[in-house]
């Protein structure tokens, strides 16, 4: 098992990111040891939906070939990221009777559970894509987090059935079969990123992971260890820029450089003397503007995309009220003055968050808009570190099986003469 690989293939609406980490023996301090991570503009993809397979197929296929050049090591399969720009969530309760004589629950008791729980009825469009148990009752003892070994007659659970757009679950699959790789599972993307950036204690007391996309922002809420809610906000850091362009009367690729180089959501901290030459960012013409005016427009935007998360919090009675804050992560995350205006809009400790957990040859690893990349690769190490453990019931303590990719897969197969 030391030297198993293993890959997280995160393809966003502008940047495709892969991560390609070694599972460690069990003794190492960090069990995955990341040794690439590459990122290739993403073609082909428009606000989380795939609009050309052609292009998305090259794309994917360049970020590939990257990641095998540097880690020096052929890639068979990876584990892929859904965006929650494309999901549906909804608590479902599954009952079963303990099959065993003395009344003792064991893993296919578990799995019958959260079977019985996937009998939901699903939109016509959609599939399950996670069955999240968030708790077990046994003989009417509620509140029990890991119900093997115990005893009972009636065992309930109660799960976050998360379900994802066929149509787009089945494009995304189609692109990566057609690159020659395998599908190991279909993630949540910002579940992946929430194992990257917060750590158990911090899950336990509550806390909200914001994965800031391009396109859109994802939220994923925990509390008591078990996963609250997910949800997703239209708006991303994609947004920011086209505002600077339409404020500015400049163009994207300007404005984007702009917002890096000099962008800020606290326009407070500016000074008004301070003056940006769009020339020096490839505009045609000299044009000096006024810095603080740039930042004004980040922080209408940066309020929005707060206001809308907080707006997610106050459906389930969280507004203001977990105890381990919020954690920003992703690309749109490492913008200046994004802590401070979310601290101010949600009334919460507010933190970056940049992957933990691995060691890493490259400092990539360590950047926020990796997180769901890397944690990809962490869901793939529990994957094979639960499996090892306790074998059958691996999937119900990750999140429940997702048979998209297997049964895509299969169709791939029966094609081939």
């Amino acid at each position: 098992m030391a030297d198993k690989i293993i890959t997280g293939l995160d393809i966003g609406s502008t940047a495709i990111r892969v991560v390609v980490g070694q599972l460690l023996p069990a003794e190492a301090a960090d069990r995955v040891h990341i040794i690439g991570a590459v990122t290739v503009p993403a073609r082909g993809i428009s606000r989380g939906t795939i609009v050309s397979i052609e292009e998305a197929v090259t794309s994917i296929s360049t970020a590939i070939e990257a990641a095998e050049r540097i880690a020096g090591l052929p890639i068979e399969s990876a584990y892929v990221g859904v965006s929650a720009a494309h999901t549906l969530s909804q608590t479902s309760r599954g009952v079963i009777g303990v099959s065993r004589a003395d009344g003792e629950i064991k893993n296919e008791d578990v799995d019958r559970a959260v079977e019985a729980a996937k009998m939901v009825a699903t939109p016509a469009n959609y599939e399950i894509l996670h069955v999240l148990p968030k708790s077990y009752t046994v003989d009417g003892q509620i509140g029990v987090r890991d119900p093997l070994g115990m005893t009972g007659i009636r065992l309930e659970v109660e799960s976050l059935i998360i379900q994802g757009l066929s149509s787009h679950l089945r494009n995304l699959t189609k692109c990566v079969h057609r690159t020659g790789i395998e599908i190991d599972a279909l993630v949540l993307g910002s579940l992946a990123a929430a194992e990257a950036v917060t750590n158990a204690r911090e899950r336990d007391l509550g806390v909200a992971v914001v994965v800031i996309g391009a396109a859109s922002s994802s939220l994923i809420v925990y509390e008591g260890g078990d996963v609250l809610a997910v949800a997703s906000v239209p708006v991303g850091a994609e947004h920011i820029t086209s505002d600077i362009a339409i404020g500015l009367r400049t163009s994207l690729d300007v404005a984007e450089k702009v917002k890096v180089a000099f962008g800020s959501a606290a326009p407070k901290d500016i000074a008004k003397k301070e003056e940006i030459d769009l020339a020096e960012f490839g505009a045609p013409e000299s044009e000096t503007v006024s810095r603080k005016y740039v930042c004004e427009i980040i922080e209408a935007r940066a309020e929005e995309i707060c206001e809308k998360i907080d707006r997610e919090l106050r459906k389930i009675d969280r507004s203001g009220l977990l105890p381990a804050g919020v954690v920003l992560t992703g690309g749109g995350a490492k913008l200046a003055g994004m802590t401070e205006t979310a601290k101010r809009i949600l009334r919460l400790p507010v933190a970056v968050g940049y992957p933990t957990g691995v060691s890493s040859i490259t400092d990539k690893s360590s950047d926020a808009a990796f997180a769901p990349a890397v944690g990809l690769v962490l869901w793939g190490s529990q994957v094979a570190s639960v499996g090892e453990e306790r074998g059958g019931n691996i999937m119900n303590k990750l999140g429940g099986i997702n048979a998209v990719g297997r049964g895509v897969k299969k169709l791939f197969k029966s094609l081939i003469p």
